[in-house]
């Protein structure tokens, strides 16, 4: 409320109203409300060289890398009175990765309106997700149907982000090599998604492979030959999955052939 401080403004609200603004101050907010996108592990820092991993700042910054369009509101006076707010990802040898990011930054509420009016629609659909991904994630080489098994599946937003920020994983993998084959930070992300029983990607079982062997299936993107795809993302804990090509190497494109409801649903 422009011009009215925040404990007058809340004084203000009838006494549910408050005790649904302070509850949500104290336990749910304010910062953001959804799915986390950065790792604890992620080096990220703004262009004092602050680190602002596992902070709002940091967030945004990823979301904006992977394709989810986000920015910062803050207050003022504050120390985040500017904008745009600049951000950098480095690698754990201190090297820049990939691009700075840049956030706008509102500090005006007018402003702020202004801007959410005129803003395009967030992904909503299906087909918003997969032109995204496609004009995101160079690394990646999406078979002209891999996105047709999502046809009448209801679209939910928590789905979507969790697989643009996979698809980004995959991406960020598929360039980690170097003459010498894969580098460390390579095998760190292999370690974080790709190992352990709550991996976010592994491969089908061998029952799994035998038994669905015809529908793990796919016509590979470049030979057209029928080849097994085992390798999976998780989108959701039970029902979503993606498939692409395993193993990863250097000099070719990771393809992924599949993305729709998970395939070895007894």
């Amino acid at each position: 409320m422009p011009g009215v401080p925040m404990p007058a403004a809340v004084q203000g609200l009838n006494e549910a109203q408050r005790r649904s603004v302070l509850q949500w101050l104290n336990r749910s907010g304010p910062f953001w409300d959804e799915e986390r996108q950065h790792g604890e592990d992620e080096w990220l820092e703004d262009a004092e060289g602050e680190i602002v991993t596992d902070s709002a700042v940091g967030e945004a910054a990823y979301r904006t890398l992977i394709g989810i369009d986000a920015s910062l509101v803050s207050v003022v006076p504050s120390d985040w009175d500017r904008s745009p707010v600049w951000v950098t990802r480095r690698r754990e040898d201190g090297e820049t990765e990939g691009e700075r990011i840049q956030l706008d930054n509102w500090r005006d509420a007018i402003a702020l309106a202004k801007a959410l009016e005129d803003a395009a629609p967030p992904m909503g659909s299906w087909q918003a997700v997969s032109e995204v991904a496609v004009g995101k994630f160079e690394r990646l080489m999406f078979a002209d149907d891999c996105f047709e098994a999502l046809d009448g599946v209801p679209f939910a937003k928590k789905a979507a982000d969790r697989l643009i920020s996979l698809f980004d994983v995959l991406n960020r993998l598929g360039d980690c090599f170097d003459e010498d084959g894969m580098t460390q930070q390579g095998h760190q992300i292999r370690e974080q998604y790709f190992t352990g029983g709550s991996a976010l990607f592994s491969d089908s079982s061998t029952t799994e492979k035998r038994e669905f062997r015809r529908k793990l299936s796919f016509k590979h993107p470049k030979s057209g030959e029928s080849v097994l795809f085992g390798w999976h993302g998780k989108m959701s804990r039970h029902t979503l999955r993606f498939h692409f090509s395993w193993p990863i190497r250097a000099n070719e494109p990771i393809y992924v052939v599949y993305v729709g409801p998970k395939i070895t649903k007894r």
